[in-house]
């Protein structure tokens, strides 16, 4: 038997930190006001009894109404103690979700025999691209470039351009195949989608400046392409604070958000690709409670034209029951129009994002910074209007928002996928490698080798800044490989 003084010692199992989950805290899932609503809501048979019942197509339609008004004042600038400028619950569609509701308008506007191929913004939100081949586009997604103001439009229209077996109206020439299905009357089939996420992108951070969104929008009229704006972060932006500061947890009132892609889609009216009598638009807004309340309420909305709204509640998975959520529709709605959902996300869920957002920052700066590692510390360009505005934020110059920070690693330095597997076997630690975030069969169009995503949301504060802090341990091992692992 050997002795003790022959058996070596190994080192203790450091505590696992998971940068790389985009969940939202646990401290700031609002149990308590679920709780109050679900009390009110289930106290009232006026209530309850459509909540726990099948639903109408579009969905729960009093929180339509809320969503209306709701979003009007945020969008529309309206003040809290003005009538607000409501847009009409018919613009709106209660989802399952951003990621159901992706499903949803795909199996309802597009055909892989029609529909050309899906353009998305590169670096992509991963887990999208696995939607898009489940409906038939796998081989189909095209990868496109963003740059500092977002996607980029020559590298998108260049690339519409090369589908040039259509007439002047955008349908298949004679001999071409022909779509499975038959939209009509309540759905229309589009030649092209394009995916973007425009404020707070996942996983660059970037907003897609107003006049971006301007042209984007000017694009898909003039390609008949449907453009989908996961828009989950518009309620989760902040002015950017400097590290003295991240202790005071003060309310963070909302930013307003930039003009929707929808918004300034259907202020044009009607496009060449519309059937007559109809305005099914270009553009669609994928909103979801899931950042502002929780994942597994498994609820959001989808705005767009009246028409586009209508045809995508008669999906027809939605049609077999009616739209998804009935019940956590209902909750949610309690929330919004007591006013206890801004109050939590002004009080807590923005000041805790703006505090670990400045943290985490400053700890990729001490960390990270001697190795020559940048991080994006706003999300939007200084793109001013001759009033001075940025970007349409009333001069708000350094805004940013979402969960996460997208590292740039130097140029000759180790690749990130490299670094990424040293983490998590040397430091148990996860992030997140840019590699990931390739768009799905076109991965050499855009590659992101020297990128890391980090997500500040999940973890616990202190972990958040350890984790940066052994991620520096790591590339200093890589830059000195001579030095312990025990430094």
């Amino acid at each position: 038997m050997a002795s003790s003084s022959s058996l070596s010692t190994a080192p203790p199992i450091k505590k696992l930190i998971n940068l790389i989950r985009g969940w939202p805290s646990p401290h700031l899932l609002p149990s308590e006001l679920l709780r109050a609503s679900a009390n009110k809501t289930l106290s009232d048979p006026s209530i309850f009894i459509p909540a726990l019942q099948y639903g109408p197509d579009p969905g729960y339609e009093p929180l339509r109404e809320a969503l209306a008004v709701w979003l009007g004042r945020a969008y529309h600038g309206a003040d809290q103690d003005e009538e607000p400028l409501t847009e009409k619950a018919n613009e709106i569609c209660i989802t399952g979700g951003a990621s159901q509701s992706i499903a949803c308008m795909l199996q309802s506007f597009t055909d892989p025999a029609y529909t050309r191929a899906v353009w998305a913004v590169a670096p992509c939100y991963f887990l999208a691209c696995n939607i898009f081949e489940d409906a038939g586009f796998r081989g189909r997604l095209r990868a496109v470039p963003e740059d500092d103001e977002g996607i980029n439009l020559a590298a998108l229209e260049k690339g519409l351009r090369s589908f040039n077996n259509d007439d002047e109206s955008g349908n298949p020439k004679p001999g071409q195949q022909q779509p499975y299905k038959s939209p009509l009357p309540d759905r229309k089939l589009y030649r092209h989608v394009i995916y973007v996420v425009p404020t707070c992108a996942n996983p660059s951070g970037k907003t897609m400046s107003l006049r971006r969104r301007e042209g984007l929008v000017r694009l898909a009229r003039k390609y008949d392409a449907l453009v989908i704006c996961d828009d989950v972060y518009d309620f989760l932006q902040w002015p950017v604070i400097p590290p003295s500061s991240s202790s005071l947890p003060t309310p963070v009132d909302l930013v307003p958000p930039l003009p929707r892609l929808s918004d300034i889609d259907m202020a044009l009216g009607p496009s060449a690709f519309d059937h007559q009598g109809k305005h099914f638009g270009h553009a669609v807004s994928n909103g979801s409670f899931s950042k502002l309340v929780s994942p597994g309420m498994r609820t959001g909305w989808a705005h767009g034209t009246p028409d586009l709204a209508k045809g995508l509640s008669q999906t027809g998975s939605t049609r077999s029951g009616g739209a998804p959520s009935q019940l956590s529709a209902a909750l949610i709605r309690e929330m919004l129009v007591s006013g206890e959902l801004d109050g939590h996300l002004k009080g807590k869920t923005r000041p805790a994002l703006q505090r670990r957002h400045a943290r985490a920052v400053a700890a990729v700066k001490e960390e990270l910074g001697w190795a020559g590692v940048k991080a994006l510390e706003r999300s939007e360009p200084y793109d001013a209007d001759a009033n001075g505005n940025v970007n349409g934020h009333g001069g708000e110059k350094e805004v940013f928002g979402g969960y996460f920070i997208w590292l740039t690693l130097p140029e000759g330095g180790p690749q990130a996928k490299e670094v990424a597997e040293r983490a998590q076997r040397e430091e148990n630690l996860v992030v997140a490698p840019g590699s990931i975030f390739e768009v799905a069969g076109d991965e050499d169009a855009a590659r992101f080798g020297r990128n890391i995503r980090i997500c500040f949301s999940w973890e616990e504060e202190d972990d958040v800044v350890e984790g940066i802090k052994r991620l520096g341990k790591v590339l200093r091992r890589m830059a000195r490989p001579a030095v312990s692992n025990d430094e």
